[in-house]
């Protein structure tokens, strides 16, 4: 038997990694929906336009958007934005983004209409409280701003991306505290989540807490 399950938490925890390997585990399919934002991020300032024109954006994303995406392959309107949208810049625009009713009501939609045959792994914003409520398993993954801030760092330096470490936290902690404070779905544990909190575990140690809740649900 297939379930579906969802994984939320703060940007930077890990959460798209985790996923990837609790998939590959169970023969799942992730859907990596924070992609999914940040690929609109990209196109708006592709565009020009503003965050603050939620009309604009949701027209975008309604009738110019054409995202496919294969495993951890990310191709909109033909151009390859893999790499691109993984940058600091990027991430903080995708917060922006997330704010737009219109922009969450469109991705939420197509996020439903793929996992609703079951066997998903989905990681992102909203995914236990709005997008799978219904989802097995569900978990908040989490960690120390100070801990995602060196993950980061460590990840751009394997990508020869030069950064600075209190640019990175100073970015985190802002995009914690845009998350946590929007008005529409702000970030937070769903109250039938399990808290994980990986600041003092291995990717590995993350992967087989998860597995055991699976295991007791099939």
């Amino acid at each position: 038997m297939k379930i579906n399950i969802a994984i939320d938490g703060p940007s930077g925890a890990g959460k798209s990694t985790i996923a990837d390997l609790v998939a590959e585990k169970l023969s799942y399919v992730h859907l990596d929906t924070g992609a999914m934002y940040r690929s609109v991020a990209y196109a708006v300032l592709k565009n020009g336009l503003s965050f603050d024109d939620e009309k604009s954006v949701s027209s975008l994303v309604q009738n110019d958007f054409d995202l496919k995406m294969d495993g951890k392959s990310f191709v909109l309107n033909g151009e390859d934005i893999t790499d691109k949208i993984r940058t600091n810049e990027i991430s903080m625009a995708a917060s922006n983004v997330s704010k737009l009713s219109g922009v969450r009501s469109a991705l939420v939609a197509a996020q439903r209409r793929i996992a609703a045959n079951k066997g998903y792994i989905l990681d992102g914003r909203d995914i236990c409280d709005v997008v799978l409520p219904d989802a097995e398993v569900k978990v908040f993954l989490t960690a120390s701003a100070e801990d995602r801030a060196r993950r980061r760092l460590e990840q751009n330096k394997e990508k020869g991306i030069i950064d600075d470490y209190d640019k990175i936290l100073e970015e985190i902690k802002r995009r914690d505290y845009q998350d946590s404070h929007r008005a529409i779905s702000p970030l937070k544990a769903s109250a039938d989540a399990t808290i994980i909190d990986s600041s003092d575990k291995s990717i590995d140690e993350v992967v087989n807490m998860i597995l055991d809740l699976v295991y007791k649900k099939i």
